[in-house]
């Protein structure tokens, strides 16, 4: 969900920075134009289709000797096959993806662009997830012919979502902040991790996650980028977890719909399923107070 906000944003940057290039306005001119001073973009789309994502790691894991075991230190990637983003019936009031309104301030000294962003309910339908080698060098890699499955498919839906940016200055404390509440909570379904050197899957039928005593789950999150990488601060209140249809060691894995016919969970062969799966009131604290801190950095 963040990725296509920050797609959203970029582009919405993009269209100002162009117009802007082709007859410069300023904020006295801009509302006289529009009625009011900054920018509003609605981004009108129904459906995203991308056939492969790769995602390139150019030195691999170190070879033996090092933290893991098999390591080559040649280049892979991890390969997301078949991925549809479309709207839901959460949909925006406007209809549209997302709606934007962008704005600058002084900010007391410290200026910045705020950006309060609303994007629309998704269903997001990913095909197999793989592992592959890869050639070529920094900034042309190629993914290559061999590969290893790693999720044999995955489908998310999500209610509609607010979120404010801000870059420059973040007087919000943190350069996006999460708002409000995902209508429905979040739901995650057929869902098969393969062990592609044994054959077998650990399968799940569908994962609900919604606010402890609520049908909802709700967005109070925070991603700030700090020197050491990306800190996203997540599950800031208590949460129900529910998983179903729990297969480990099913013989075949997640297969798409097609023809009309319905998407397909791993079938458990060798393996029945071992029942359903329930966590109520999860709590998790850090140091600075509630939430989890998930820091991304390169390495």
């Amino acid at each position: 969900m963040k990725l296509f906000t920050k797609v959203a944003l970029v582009s919405a940057v993009a269209i100002s920075s162009n117009a802007m290039a082709m007859q410069a306005m300023d904020d006295a001119a801009l509302s006289a134009t529009t009625g009011q001073d900054g920018i509003s973009i609605g981004i009108d789309i129904d459906t995203v289709n991308i056939s492969k994502l790769h995602v390139f790691d150019g030195d691999g894991l170190a070879a033996a000797g090092q933290a893991g075991y098999g390591g080559t230190g040649k280049p892979g990637a991890i390969t997301v096959n078949d991925v549809v983003v479309q709207k839901n019936a959460n949909a925006l009031a406007s209809g549209n993806l997302a709606d934007l309104t962008i704005d600058t301030d002084a900010g007391g000294g410290s200026p910045f662009l705020n950006v309060a962003a609303a994007v629309s309910g998704l269903d997001i339908d990913l095909g197999v997830i793989e592992v592959k080698d890869a050639t070529g060098s920094a900034g042309a890699y190629k993914a290559g012919t061999t590969s290893a499955e790693i999720l044999s498919g995955l489908s998310l839906s999500t209610g509609s979502i607010t979120a404010n940016i801000q870059l420059g200055n973040t007087p919000q404390g943190a350069m996006i902040k999460l708002n409000g509440a995902m209508t429905g909570g979040l739901a995650i379904n057929d869902l098969a991790i393969k062990d592609a050197a044994n054959g077998g899957y650990i399968s799940l039928g569908g994962i609900k996650v919604n606010d402890t005593g609520s049908g909802d789950l709700a967005l109070n999150a925070d991603v700030a980028v700090k020197p050491e990488g990306l800190a996203i601060t997540a599950l800031k209140s208590s949460t129900d977890i529910y998983i179903k249809q729990v297969v480990l060691g099913g013989g075949t894995g997640f297969t798409a719909p097609t023809g009309g016919n319905p998407a397909v969970l791993g079938s458990g062969i060798g393996s029945g399923s071992i029942g359903d799966v329930a966590i109520s009131g999860l709590t998790v604290t850090n140091s600075a107070g509630a939430g989890a801190v998930i820091k991304i950095s390169g390495h």
